[in-house]
């Protein structure tokens, strides 16, 4: 089976297309390479035997090239966490880039489509225990366009089987978005900003590339919303204790109040987003001391027959010793 991972110069889509070619299959991946972590991404799929070919996926000609031959497309490129880009350019990347990618998986005969969603577009959870059928209600322009594709990727269930996978926070070696909560918690400078009460379901990116390759091969997954999220309800609290022990640190007890921050937010998106000025502090930065999301993963276990199998305690551990490996933290 030929596999298209798009995305594949970022954490998850890199991880996949390094398991899928470990696992014999032929990979090609579709992805960006602008920063030094995708090029230090795509310097690992080449040396691995992953062919990659960089491009945009608005583009058709792009798109129809990198699909050509494949069986099936895992679709994890997105424009996420941009800030100081228009609205516009979530649309063109989320909901057109998703377009013109099933159109040329169409054309070129692909049997499956994989499309990797978001928890975001569930919005503010709040304490509600969230299913596949509970009503999405984004509130930010990353989930509305996410939301947006996957209406999208619908439309063509009839002419190409397809599903959808909603993805929690996912951690694990290769990741650099909790490197800096990594370095803080390392360094001691870590302060909980808020109560630290709001509840969580990460996943080990082990667990999530077996539910998205799952997601392509299961025949009941086809035409299938699924919610992938670890098996563990913590709150951020426990998920910083699980890192300061993984770290061999003690779990940081300073913790500041949330509205100041929030309201510091607010003014410097005001002030600064309309001189294009990328603000150093924005609300969807400070969602992780605040957002709270909790899922009934029955789905995943009962029609793909998979349940997360990484504890966080070992994850974090594990990832704590691959940044040390990789210099990311200091070795000890």
């Amino acid at each position: 089976m030929k596999l298209l991972v798009t995305g594949g110069t970022g954490f998850i889509g890199s991880r996949l297309a390094l398991n899928a070619r470990a696992g014999g299959r032929t990979v090609v991946v579709a992805g960006q390479v602008n920063t030094d972590a995708e090029r230090a991404r795509l310097n690992e799929l080449n040396g691995a035997g992953v062919e990659v070919v960089p491009g945009p996926l608005q583009d058709a000609a792009y798109a129809r090239r990198v699909s050509a031959g494949c069986d099936l497309v895992i679709h994890l490129a997105a424009a996420q966490h941009e800030a100081n880009v228009p609205d516009a350019h979530f649309e063109a990347v989320n909901v057109e880039g998703t377009r013109t990618l099933l159109e040329a998986s169409l054309a070129a005969g692909v049997r499956r489509f994989v499309y990797g969603s978001t928890i975001g577009v569930y919005g503010e959870a709040a304490d509600t225990v969230l299913t596949e059928a509970s009503p999405p209600r984004p509130v930010n322009v990353y989930g509305r366009t996410k939301l947006a594709a996957e209406g999208v990727v619908e439309s063509f269930s009839g002419r190409l089987p397809t599903t959808i996978v909603r993805i929690s926070e996912t951690y694990g070696p290769g990741d650099f978005r909790l490197l800096k909560l990594f370095k803080a918690i390392d360094r001691g400078r870590f302060f909980m900003i808020g109560k630290g009460l709001n509840r969580r379901q990460v996943i080990h990116v082990n667990d999530l590339i077996a539910i998205l390759l799952r997601a392509g091969e299961h025949p009941a997954a086809i035409g299938q919303v699924f919610v992938a999220a670890g098996a563990e309800i913590m709150t951020t609290r426990d998920l910083v204790k699980g890192i300061a022990a993984a770290l061999g640190r003690p779990a940081p007890r300073l913790r500041l109040p949330l509205w100041p921050f929030l309201m510091l937010a607010v003014t410097m998106e005001l002030t600064l987003k309309p001189l294009g000025i990328s603000p150093p502090l924005h609300r969807r930065r400070l969602d992780f001391f605040r957002k709270s999301f909790v899922f009934d993963t029955r789905k995943v276990r009962e029609i793909l027959g998979y349940t997360p199998v990484v504890p966080f305690r070992e994850g974090a551990a594990e990832t704590a010793v691959w940044y040390r490996t990789m210099g990311y933290l200091p070795a000890r």
